[in-house]
């Protein structure tokens, strides 16, 4: 058992720094992950290179191509509407169940998540601003008893992390983000559930909004394959 851990343990470290990697821009859409560079640079054999690009496939980060390897996957138009529409459709569920079922302890993690969020705007950190968003939205969803849900959401904010961070890449934007999240928490608090939901809704189609705005002169409008 402790072997096959091992290399779980060991693909997933890799798998997380691949992700920061291609997020960040080290790694641009288009660029070829060879897996022998690769493993050479980490210091591990082939396999949990392989696995944790598996798992980056799996993500959208990175698409397997024939007798080509892995390519960090194009920003595709296409990609940042079917994640948005599902996560304005999912999203707004997920908060419907866990909203009522509120205790302080989870507001003051809401809250210390939406104080960090506000450190990494003030610092510039880009790195912070992707994973304190998911961590907030997820955090919002912890009493809805969704589990497949759940797993789906992560899978979806954990997708559109990049995009996010081009959507946050304006001052503009990282202060409605906080406005917005502060709201969904006073929403929270005040009980204001069916509020709180449409409120989501909108905070969602507004990010997806701004997003398009943002790149729409970047990449084809057909989206990119």
């Amino acid at each position: 058992m402790s072997a096959p851990l091992k290399h779980r343990t060991l693909s997933a470290m890799i798998a997380d720094q691949l992700r920061q990697a291609i997020l960040d821009g080290t790694h641009p859409a288009g660029a070829q992950l060879r897996q022998d560079a690769l493993g050479e640079a980490y210091g591990v054999s082939r396999i949990p290179v392989r696995e944790a690009l598996f798992q980056l496939e799996a993500e959208g980060l990175v698409k397997i191509v024939p007798q080509k390897g892995a390519i960090v996957s194009e920003l595709s138009l296409d990609e940042i509407n079917d994640v948005f529409d599902l996560r304005a459709i999912l999203e707004p569920r997920m908060l419907a169940e866990s909203a009522p079922h509120f205790v302080d302890d989870d507001f003051a993690a809401l809250n210390d998540i939406q104080h960090r969020f506000e450190k990494a705007i003030a610092a510039g950190n880009i790195s912070e601003w992707g994973q304190l968003n998911a961590d907030f939205h997820m955090a919002m969803y912890v009493r809805a008893r969704q589990p497949r849900t759940q797993s789906i959401v992560m899978a979806l904010l954990q997708t559109s992390d990049r995009y996010t961070r081009m959507q946050l890449s304006t001052t503009t934007a990282m202060g409605i983000a906080e406005k917005e999240h502060a709201e969904l928490i006073a929403l929270c608090r005040s009980q204001k559930i069916d509020d709180a939901c449409r409120f989501l809704e909108r905070h969602i189609e507004s990010v997806r909004a701004d997003l398009l705005r943002v790149i729409g002169r970047t990449i084809p409008k057909s989206g990119a394959t």
